[in-house]
Formats: C-alpha cells, sequence, structure tokens
C-alpha cells in the first residue's frame, strides 16, 4: 500500500517545476518590457528632470519653451527665447536633451552617485532654487574624449560644417565672427561661448568692440545683466 501511495505522489514534483518556470516566464518577461519601458522613458526630456538632477528642472523649461520673446531662461530671466537654442532645436529638429547631450555609462553613473550625494556645483536661484552651474563646450564633451567644436559639428548636427564652413556661410556679414583665421586673436571662442542652449545668445565680441548685435542676439554687458541667482 505504501507503494502504491509513493507511485501517486511522484508526479507532484513536475507539476511545481511547471509553474516554477511559467512564474519565472512572467517575471522575465515583466522585465524586459518594464526595461524597455525604462530605457523609452530615458532618451525622453522628461527623464533629466525627474530621475537623474533635480537641478536640472530648470533646464528642461527652457527646453519646453517656445523660441520668442517673453520665454524664460534656466535662471527665470524674461529673454527672447529665439536664439535660445534647446527651444529652437526642439521645434526646428525636434531634437531632445540626448540629441546634444551624448553621455557614457562612466559619466552617467558619475551623475547619479553626484544626485544622491549633493555632489554637484550649483547655484541658489530665486525663481527655481538650486540650479546646475554652466558648462561649457570642452567640459561637455570631455568624458567622451572629442574636441570642443564637435559638440556641435558633429554627424549628428552641423556635420557638413567646420570652423572653415561656418566662415564661409557667414561672410556676408559685416563681422564675421566666425572667420578666425583672420581675427587678431586667433581662434579663441567656443561655440558654447556665444550660442547659448538654456539662455539667450550674446556676441562676446561686443565685451570689447563695437560690433553688430543680430536680432534677439544680447551684447556681452546685457548678458551680464541677467541675474542668476
Amino acid at each position: 500500500m505504501s507503494e502504491e501511495i509513493k507511485d501517486q505522489q511522484a508526479p507532484a514534483p513536475k507539476k511545481s517545476k511547471k509553474k516554477l518556470g511559467i512564474i519565472a516566464g512572467v517575471v522575465a518577461a515583466v522585465i524586459v518590457v518594464a526595461g524597455a519601458g525604462f530605457w523609452v522613458w530615458h532618451e525622453t526630456p522628461g527623464f533629466c528632470g525627474a530621475i537623474c538632477h533635480t537641478p536640472m528642472d530648470p533646464y528642461l523649461a527652457t527646453y519646453e519653451e517656445e523660441p520668442a520673446e517673453g520665454a524664460m531662461d534656466k535662471y527665470g530671466n524674461t529673454v527672447d527665447g529665439s536664439t535660445m537654442l534647446a527651444a529652437v532645436h526642439r521645434v526646428d529638429g525636434e531634437a531632445t536633451c540626448l540629441s546634444c547631450h551624448e553621455p557614457t555609462l562612466s559619466q552617467q553613473i558619475g551623475e547619479g552617485i553626484a544626485w544622491v550625494t549633493g555632489g554637484y556645483e550649483a547655484v541658489e536661484n530665486a525663481t527655481y532654487g538650486a540650479v546646475i552651474t554652466e558648462r561649457s563646450t570642452s567640459q561637455l564633451t570631455e568624458a567622451l574624449g572629442k574636441n570642443y567644436d564637435e559638440f556641435c559639428l558633429n554627424e549628428a548636427c552641423h556635420e557638413l560644417l567646420d570652423r572653415e564652413g561656418l566662415a564661409k556661410m557667414t561672410s556676408y556679414l559685416e563681422h564675421n565672427y566666425h572667420d578666425q583665421s583672420a581675427a587678431p586673436h586667433g581662434e579663441i571662442a567656443e561655440c558654447g561661448d556665444c550660442h547659448k542652449a538654456h539662455t539667450q545668445s550674446v556676441v562676446v565680441c561686443s565685451q570689447c568692440h563695437t560690433v553688430d548685435v543680430p536680432e534677439g542676439w544680447l551684447t556681452y554687458d546685457e548678458a551680464k545683466q541677467l541675474v542668476s541667482a
């Protein structure tokens, strides 16, 4: 009789294994779907403000602004958004944060640690609270091992242009700011010195020279008057 009972109970482990297999498959599917959803979210601008950098919220806000007069920059100043490139590129090319800010894994890990520990440079701002301090294009390309010009002059953005091409493209200007080969100071400016993504762009040369300032741009002195804290 005991042998019959053993025979009847023998198949039970097989059912348990089958159930475990089903559960494992469901869990794996959930992880895959969740991971795919997280990655899609990771590629959106909202991710930058929600997870990575709380003090990056004002940067996200400038991306969502309309590129027109009356826009708000990263410090809460009312500016002409027609030269605020985060908003301009969103409208013109449907760019996202990652279209310009190409992260490396080590960089993302470092930024995550900095966010958790509060180990980042920021200024206290009356409008937004803490705001991440501005980075130069040299700093933004350092982790990628690229030259600062490659932040803008790359295959994803302005791939057909280099410094010489920029000079030819703007040769009609009375003061061709891109023609640095003929400039008395040589090649001194990075793209981001004049072209601003999260505030109104500025003609840096006007710090010392009387030059034409295009519509929508600021002189160096006007840019200095913008409130940053």
